[in-house]
């Protein structure tokens, strides 16, 4: 059964059975590549550009003070963009190098994960109740080439940097600086 979602005319359930049974029965061709950013994001960002699709927020962030980051389509892919450089610029990452990020969920911890999908970069999440040897271990089991953490966490993982032998780049999300890190806010 088909429905409407909050009024505007979507892709509905049907539709979208419909398509993967197409699929499956090789009525539709699959992309040899796909990028989640650059085919799904980036082509409703010209839909809505183009009037074809309702103007809805592609992410929306609340915290618990009540503050809230809200991003079109045409922004979350702009900034995407802009924080795939950083990676590939400043912290001179290629497509399948590793990179670990322990970030509580603020919105950049999304914007990496879309700008990773972008430049073909492996991102490796972690939570920010990680402790110095757990970050230790999985530095040197990924063979991550990048680190990205706020400056509140940066202190525990900079205690289990001296034993990593892969690391190239440490990023700093946040507003404060710190000596041999590089900070996001500035370069994106």
């Amino acid at each position: 059964p088909s429905r409407s979602f909050h009024g505007n005319s979507r892709l509905l359930t049907s539709q979208i059975i419909s398509y993967y049974e197409s699929i499956n029965q090789c009525k539709k061709e699959l992309p040899e590549y796909f990028n989640f950013a650059s085919d799904v994001l980036d082509e409703w960002a010209r839909l809505e550009k183009d009037g074809r699709k309702p103007a809805n927020p592609a992410f929306w962030w609340v915290n618990d003070e009540g503050e809230e980051v809200k991003w079109s389509f045409e922004e979350l892919g702009s900034l995407s963009r802009k924080a795939a450089n950083v990676l590939s610029g400043a912290c001179g990452l290629q497509r399948g190098d590793r990179v670990i990020a322990v970030l509580p969920r603020v919105p950049d911890w999304w914007l990496m994960n879309v700008a990773c999908m972008r430049a073909g970069i492996v991102l490796i999440p972690g939570t920010s109740q990680l402790t110095a040897k757990d970050i230790s271990y999985r530095l040197q089991a990924s063979k991550a080439k990048c680190i990205i953490t706020s400056d509140t966490l940066a202190p525990a993982v900079e205690s289990v940097l001296p034993g990593s032998q892969f690391l190239k780049s440490k990023l700093l999300v946040g507003q404060g600086s710190r000596d041999g890190w590089l900070n996001f806010k500035e370069l994106l």
